[in-house]
């Protein structure tokens, strides 16, 4: 492989493989939060103690898990596995769908991991091949 395949545009590669672990980290987190403190007011909860279809628990326990599958993808994204990619794609949409339906509870927080993870999706949809090339 040659340095002339590899473009300025891998880093959008890397920029994604951070903003994964970086938001799965903070997803884990509150995953933890709604769990070990599920009467706590972080998750605001209706009179009949539903978050849409899960209490603030359940909701915790869907960010934790989404939070560690985005940090491990984003660790082998970083670490140069090509299966990585696609996973990091559909764990970032879904992380996308899981902070769009709560984000009338916390709207600032779920409008910025919107954000990023569409531009993590950008990333590698659009300038995949040049981190595959770098690999």
């Amino acid at each position: 492989m040659s340095d002339a395949n590899v473009t300025g545009w891998v880093g959008w590669g890397w920029f994604a493989g951070v903003m994964l672990i970086l938001v799965g980290v903070i997803d884990a987190i509150r995953g933890f939060i709604a769990i070990l403190l599920p009467d706590n007011t972080y998750f605001l909860k209706p009179s009949s103690g539903q978050l849409l279809i899960l209490d603030a628990a359940g909701w915790g326990w869907v960010h934790l898990l989404v939070g560690a599958g985005l940090v491990i993808v984003g660790i082998a994204l970083l670490g140069g596995a090509a299966w990585a990619q696609v996973i990091a794609i559909v764990l970032a949409a879904f992380s996308a769908l899981a902070n769009l339906m709560v984000l009338p509870l916390q709207p600032w927080w779920s409008a910025i991991v919107i954000a990023v993870d569409v531009l993590v999706i950008y990333a590698l949809t659009v300038h995949g091949k040049e981190l595959a090339r770098a690999r």
